[in-house]
């Protein structure tokens, strides 16, 4: 049987002495996509920091059946895990494709002399980036930031791609569009941990889901078991919507 890429047992992080995550469990196979749905204040962000070394915490994680645990952000990063932040982060002042030139350093520092055909491939993923290339990213739609922020994270070529609620303020049509293209980057083999309020949008694209409630897992399985789930169902899905 193979392996999990991600796998994180007893994971606690907090703030200070304020505990946020209490003793998380959770993993991801290669190739998969995994949500983690779950109200406002849950420690869905914090999770998400913690795993990408952000934040300090204690517990065991396993990347590629190595204890990441002790590595700084940048080791991490180089070992192949991204990170896109709910607030995107994009350098504002500088056009698309500078964003994106810098998403490729990992490629770059290992003396991969075709980085930049990573360029053509996010543009293929996200046409209207090509079409702005040279727009300075302070500039974009509020749709079109998310894409630059997703599309400079995959400059990387990353194994595991982590999204910090990539449907944040966004309008419904744009969020249809993010979620195809995450549907999409399934075939490329990248595993994506997505964090997502929109547990309806979330649970449609996953293959496993896990419900964070107070820094605890109150529920996990496959996503479309989740998705009939009745307690799942009253809490995250009667008021949501198709956005």
């Amino acid at each position: 049987m193979t392996p999990p890429l991600l796998r994180v047992h007893g994971l606690r992080a907090g703030y200070g002495r304020a505990e946020v995550l209490h003793r998380i469990d959770l993993q991801a196979a290669a190739g998969s996509v995994i949500t983690v749905i779950g109200p406002n204040g849950a420690g869905k962000s914090t999770l998400l920091n913690t795993l990408m070394g952000a934040l300090p915490g204690h517990g065991r994680v396993e990347y590629q059946g190595q204890d990441i645990a002790p590595l700084s952000l940048e080791e991490r990063v180089m070992l192949g895990i991204a990170l896109v932040p709910e607030k995107r982060e994009l350098f504002g002042t500088l056009p698309v494709e500078d964003n994106l030139v810098l998403g490729g350093f990992r490629q770059l520092r290992l003396r991969n002399r075709r980085w930049r055909d990573g360029l053509e491939q996010v543009y293929a993923l996200f046409p209207r980036l090509k079409e702005r290339r040279l727009q300075l990213a302070g500039t974009l739609s509020g749709g079109e930031r998310q894409m630059l922020a997703v599309g400079r994270a995959l400059m990387s070529q990353p194994s595991l791609l982590m999204l910090d609620e990539p449907s944040l303020g966004l309008a419904p049509l744009v969020v249809r569009e993010i979620f195809h293209t995450i549907a999409a980057l399934r075939a490329t083999g990248v595993t994506i941990l997505l964090v997502e309020q929109n547990a309806r949008a979330a649970l449609q694209v996953a293959d496993h889901g896990y419900v964070l409630e107070m820094g605890e897992i109150g529920l996990q399985g496959p996503a479309t078991e989740l998705a009939r789930d009745a307690r799942v169902i009253d809490t995250y899905l009667g008021a949501a919507r198709d956005d």
